[in-house]
């Protein structure tokens, strides 16, 4: 990885949490619960899908990449009987704004990162990246905090199809990549049971990546299982870089700084580690060549 693909990976770190209060803030729980569903996983499943249309549960599975299928057909396409996407997009949207509103109070202030990051959204290449492109195509909110949170849910989606993809070439997609992380960061208990995974398909695949040397018997995740996290890591920050590639380190920089105050605000939502595997923000201030951005997952 170049040291500009790691810029753009530390601005990822700044980006991110801002997108993530739609999975954590209570104020997108009210807004769901208000057209119809109060249940979490719900909620989650037809807000975040909600730009695709009224798809059902395979495809999510297969797009989002870490989900039992059971857990999603839970939720979809049952969903659909109770709201439409666009009730869906309004109530993400809504409670997003409403959050970040409450963490920032100066709307300038969100005006000038919404309008950095709406141009750099649009700038993305969507082949192949579903959830980019159909983030990408909404029309975009004159509310600024509306607007700020749409930018960062194309720029999210957009490193996360690139990261599915990455994964899927290094033949460790889906539940694969979960029993790798909790081999080194993340709770395997939660994170089992939040995935929906059941116990005969968790312990499958521990034996299938343990038969690869990828984990070890105590499921502690090996040297050869770090090597394939770090290189679809790497792979994902390559394939994440092109909406910023027309903007100069100084340039990079300077969006940073616009971001961190977000982010920082935002921050006391989210536990470390979590399990949506974010990072702590980057302070460009303090840390300008982003050093203490991990390269890769990392206990």
């Amino acid at each position: 990885m170049t040291d500009r693909q790691h810029l753009t990976r530390a601005l990822w770190t700044l980006f991110e949490p801002i997108h993530a209060v739609a999975y954590f803030s209570p104020e997108v729980r009210d807004a769901f619960a208000a057209i119809g569903l109060p249940r979490y996983w719900d909620s989650y499943f037809a807000g975040r899908a909600a730009p695709l249309g009224a798809i059902g549960a395979a495809p999510v599975a297969a797009i989002f990449c870490g989900f039992a299928p059971s857990i999603v057909a839970r939720a979809l396409p049952a969903a659909w009987t109770t709201v439409t996407p666009d009730a869906a997009l309004e109530a993400r949207s809504l409670g997003a704004a409403a959050s970040l509103r409450g963490f920032v109070p100066d709307a300038g202030v969100v005006a000038r990162a919404a309008d950095a990051l709406t141009d750099i959204a649009a700038r993305a290449d969507t082949v192949g990246r579903p959830l980019a492109a159909a983030n990408r195509a909404l029309p975009i909110e004159s509310d600024p905090y509306r607007r700020l949170w749409q930018a960062t849910a194309t720029l999210r989606e957009h490193r996360g199809d690139g990261h599915v993809v990455a994964l899927v070439a290094g033949d460790i997609a889906g539940l694969s990549t979960i029993v790798l992380r909790c081999g080194l960061d993340l709770d395997a208990t939660a994170m089992q049971r939040s995935r929906g995974w059941s116990d005969d398909e968790w312990q499958a695949t521990r034996q299938e990546l343990t038969a690869r040397s990828l984990i070890g018997d105590d499921f502690r995740i090996t040297a050869a299982g770090s090597a394939a996290l770090a290189t679809a890591e790497h792979l994902t920050n390559a394939l994440a870089a092109g909406p910023w590639a027309h903007l100069d380190d100084s340039e990079l920089r300077k969006i940073a700084l616009l971001l961190r105050p977000l982010a920082s605000a935002v921050g006391t939502l989210f536990p470390y580690p979590n399990p949506i595997g974010m990072p702590e923000p980057w302070d460009p201030k303090s840390d300008p060549a982003a050093l203490q951005i991990a390269r890769t997952p990392r206990a």
